[in-house]
């Protein structure tokens, strides 16, 4: 695993700021986040627990208890439905109306910061390098069948759920400050409910909600975005979804 020194992911952190909205050499400009910037949020994460450590063994064992506990009940369920999860989830908080074939704008943006959040996560997992938790053994009798999910193909540390969740409520808090409250408590059960399903473990999900929150900071400086939530917000009072 290739490591880094603090103050070399600092040095990355300032650099990715200083050229923050700057073209490529090649003449393109990024759409939201470059990779840069992108790698440079990994420095709201601190290691995860050393493997075996008593934390880590302690963390671990919430999710074997939880797992156990919560099988065949109504969380369980709603965490399998969520394994392929976006935007538009949150209509449970923002009613039927925010739906991806009525919100073409809003669809779009999310489209491409979904995208862009799976990448930062993706490198922040394989930096760490964390193993998943196997609660009663999931990762190998797959007792919820379904062994071609995510929590048998990834690292878990930090949590992609959680961390496109955090982005999620804090861009669209933006577009529905009235909502924001119930939009944060949304994105923290969608985590919650990845430990519920056995893929992560809490400290998984603390993670993801950190750096989800360093993420959406990040997108909201960058003016694509605000031109883009600009179109969103009208395209969302349009629909009755705004006030």
């Amino acid at each position: 695993m290739t490591t880094f020194s603090m103050h070399a992911r600092r040095t990355l952190l300032g650099a990715a700021l200083l050229f923050a909205g700057l073209a490529h050499a090649d003449g393109t400009t990024p759409h939201y986040l470059d990779d840069s910037q992108l790698r440079a949020a990994q420095i709201v994460l601190a290691p995860p627990s050393p493997p075996g450590s008593p934390e880590d063994l302690a963390d671990r064992a919430i999710t074997e208890r939880i797992y156990a506990e919560a099988r065949g009940r109504n969380d369980a369920a709603l965490a399998k439905h969520e394994e392929t999860f976006d935007v538009f989830a949150f209509a449970q908080v923002l009613g039927p109306n925010f739906d991806a074939k009525h919100l073409p704008h809003t669809a779009a943006l999310f489209t491409e910061v979904q995208k862009e959040t799976a990448k930062a996560v993706k490198e922040a997992k394989d930096y760490y390098q964390r193993a998943r938790p196997c609660p009663l053994d999931a990762c190998s009798t797959d007792p919820e069948g379904d062994a071609k999910s995510a929590k048998k193909k990834s690292f878990g540390y930090p949590s992609g759920h959680s961390s496109r969740a955090a982005v999620f409520a804090a861009l669209l808090g933006k577009l529905l400050p009235q909502k924001t409250d119930a939009l944060a408590m949304y994105a923290h059960d969608v985590g919650w409910r990845r430990v519920v399903r056995g893929a992560h473990t809490p400290q998984d999900i603390y993670a993801g909600r950190v750096f989800g929150q360093a993420l959406a900071r990040d997108f909201l400086a960058n003016p694509n975005l605000q031109h883009d939530l600009d179109e969103a917000a009208a395209e969302l009072k349009a629909a009755g979804i705004a006030e």
